[in-house]
């Protein structure tokens, strides 16, 4: 079992005993749910509005769509289990979590790839309604959510075997990653639910 070194430093905390970085990130993420919260009440207002065009609802593949939720949940799973491995510096572990959650990333982007490709076949395009317009929005702009999470956590992975990974403390970061991720997770849960299942059903 490969283990890090004691850090050499402390991190700094702010006067509620939580570090600045994990603070920043809160913030960034109330920011951003009221960002996800604008965008999809958008699409709820716009998707009837489809201007004689093929409605999103109309081309939903809610099994494959349901399969991509399924992947998210499995990497919040395995995210978890990163920022467990991390608090225990168990080094190895770590790594094959954090590259397990990205492998489920790319796999769902794939998959929202194929989807959109398919959509874009029966003619249901950005530029093809109100609605359209709103969808495409709403789920592209969490893909590149997804995709800044891929990222960040092959990042990760990278530092883990460099000089300056040895004098820190991986948890922090591991941590902060994984409240992004999990974010990231949850927001599709909500889009999955409102736009996809409520949608099909109230349509």
């Amino acid at each position: 079992m490969e283990r890090t070194s004691t850090p050499n430093h402390q991190v700094e905390e702010t006067s509620t005993g939580v570090s600045h970085k994990k603070i920043l990130m809160w913030a960034f993420l109330a920011s951003d749910c009221l960002f996800f919260g604008s965008l999809i009440a958008t699409y709820v207002l716009y998707q009837r509005n489809c201007a004689g065009a093929i409605c999103p609802v109309e081309v939903f593949d809610i099994p494959l769509t349901s399969y991509s939720a399924f992947l998210l949940l499995m990497s919040s799973l395995t995210m978890v289990l990163g920022v467990w491995s991390a608090q225990r510096r168990n080094l190895k572990w770590m790594r094959i979590w954090l590259l397990a959650t990205a492998l489920l990333g790319i796999h769902f982007l794939a998959n929202q790839g194929f989807e959109f490709n398919a959509f874009v076949h029966e003619g249901m395009t950005p530029r093809s309604s109100p609605a359209g317009s709103a969808f495409f929005t709403l789920t592209g702009l969490h893909g590149t959510h997804v995709t800044i999470g891929v990222f960040w956590l092959l990042s990760v992975v990278a530092w883990t075997f460099s000089k300056s990974f040895k004098r820190s403390d991986p948890h922090l970061n591991v941590e902060i990653a994984g409240l992004y991720w999990h974010f990231v997770d949850v927001v599709w849960i909500v889009i999955f639910t409102v736009v996809y299942l409520i949608g099909v059903i109230t349509f």
